[in-house]
């Protein structure tokens, strides 16, 4: 007992010393983030200024493939699992809009940030949007339709850089697309920037001011979820420190959720994701357009047939034979929106259900008028809405990665593994995802029974999203 000790002291000692060591090297990390910046722009910008590639095209011979496969084949998968390994390490170490948009606000005008940017919806309906625009102009595809994407994300950090805020990262905050995606994944990070209270009230050395890029209240930080992992705040005020954790504390004894936050993970990740991960696929897409368009036809409405729209609203490369009707672009809406209800609408239900098969949430003051109990009661469905984030996440890489073995298929690499591997992933994930919902049932009752019925809800309303990826990986 006294050598476990003795090592798990000697861990977190290590841990901390990783904190500080990213504290002591601000200026090499600053210098980092700009090489990873010019890496960045030229990916966005020389493609876009190339001819299209054509089918003999690889990643040994064409830059405009080599950016393609370096944003979508590894760059975006494998950020995504970077986070609930190692937090938002990317997004303080390595982020180049973080960077940009940092820089822009250390030499802009220093603006208040307005109410409306502080809005909580912000991170689902820019991820929405973000999804179904790069749906629709092909993002994965073609270099105009990344920097407009990409590039567009870029400028618009800047702005909002420039615009407000002194020295910090108002973008990241309140309205990146990705932020949060980034803000649940971290929730399972093993490492956290832990805070003693008590050390803060009273320091035992003083440090100099520290910049909190992402404007966090340090004193008041208990997760992982919003900070950027930049090491800048290790031990100030001899109260904060880089220290491990179990990756499912901060879902079970921190968050509790929100309304914004389950809409982004149910009908977000588990939704309207899964609909444009699974269109260009999907049979039934082209059997619904097919009908549409015979019914046009039948009554000589032929406008929605046309593909003249310009790059920027719909795909349209007429030089390579691909683009997108308006008939296209309204039914890629209907099939996303439909993925969205359908299996965000499942597991919202299951939710739903395993919420009511527990106790109230009980809270200091609550009355039993209906209006009260209503808030309550959807207080208890955000709460195990977290806990699906696994699941959701695992669900988001999967359809990433698709991208990655179509790359690697092009270039004649065998990817008869990929289905194994896909499916253990998800299970794992899945499984993590039932495990979180037994144990936050836990916190409400100890009845075996009830908490087996609430996992059970739960799993049952994950049906059509397991049945999405059998159909997009086995099926289709």
């Amino acid at each position: 007992m006294i050598g476990s000790d003795t090592r798990g002291r000697g861990f977190r000692a290590g841990v901390a010393r990783v904190g500080d060591f990213l504290r002591d090297h601000q200026q090499a990390i600053k210098t980092m983030q700009w090489i990873i910046v010019g890496f960045y722009l030229a990916l966005l910008v020389i493609p876009a200024a190339l001819p299209l590639p054509d089918r003999t095209a690889s990643v040994f011979n064409n830059l405009t493939v080599v950016a393609q496969f370096a944003f979508w084949g590894i760059w975006w998968p494998f950020v995504l699992v970077s986070i609930p390994l190692l937090g938002r390490a990317w997004c303080g170490l390595f982020c180049p809009e973080g960077a940009l948009t940092e820089w822009a606000s250390r030499h802009g005008r220093g603006g208040a940030i307005p109410r409306w940017m502080r809005w909580g919806g912000w991170p689902f309906v820019a991820f929405s949007l973000t999804t179904i625009y790069g749906q629709l102009v092909s993002v994965y595809q073609y270099p105009w339709a990344v920097a407009a994407v990409l590039g567009g994300s870029t400028v618009a950090a800047m702005v909002v850089g420039w615009l407000y805020g002194r020295n910090k990262r108002v973008w990241c905050k309140y309205l990146c697309p990705v932020s949060g995606v980034f803000n649940l994944l971290a929730k399972l990070a093993p490492w956290y920037y832990r805070v003693d209270a008590e050390a803060w009230r009273a320091p035992v050395r003083r440090t100099e001011s520290i910049n909190c890029a992402p404007l966090l209240p340090l004193r008041n930080m208990e997760g992982a979820a919003e900070c950027h992992m930049c090491g800048r705040c290790s031990d100030y005020r001899g109260a904060i420190t880089l220290s491990p954790r179990s990756p499912e504390m901060e879902i079970v004894h921190v968050a509790a959720g929100s309304g914004w936050q389950t809409l982004l993970i149910v009908f977000g990740l588990m939704g309207l994701a899964v609909g444009a991960f699974l269109w260009s696929a999907s049979p039934w897409f082209v059997t619904l357009k097919q009908a549409i368009a015979t019914w046009l036809v039948n009554r000589d409405v032929y406008w929605p047939l046309a593909d003249n729209a310009p790059w920027f609203i719909l795909t349209h490369y007429p030089e390579v034979n691909d683009s997108f009707s308006w008939l296209d672009g309204s039914v890629i809406l209907l099939f996303i929106f439909g993925a969205a209800v359908v299996v965000g609408g499942a597991v919202f239900a299951g939710l739903c259900l395993a919420d009511r098969l527990l106790p109230v949430v009980a809270r200091p003051g609550v009355r039993d008028a209906a209006g009260q109990l209503l808030r309550s009661r959807l207080e208890g469905v955000h709460k195990l809405a977290q806990g699906l984030i696994p699941a959701a996440g695992a669900g988001v890489f999967l359809g990433l990665s698709a991208t990655t073995l179509t790359l690697l298929q092009h270039e004649g690499l065998p990817t008869g593994w990929a289905n194994p591997v896909r499916f253990v992933l998800l299970t794992l994930a899945l499984g993590w995802s039932l495990r979180f919902q037994w144990r936050l049932a836990g916190l409400r009752t100890r009845q075996p029974l009830r908490r087996l019925a609430a996992t059970t809800a739960v799993a049952l309303g994950l049906l059509p999203f397991c049945w999405a990826w059998v159909l997009f990986f086995v099926l289709w």
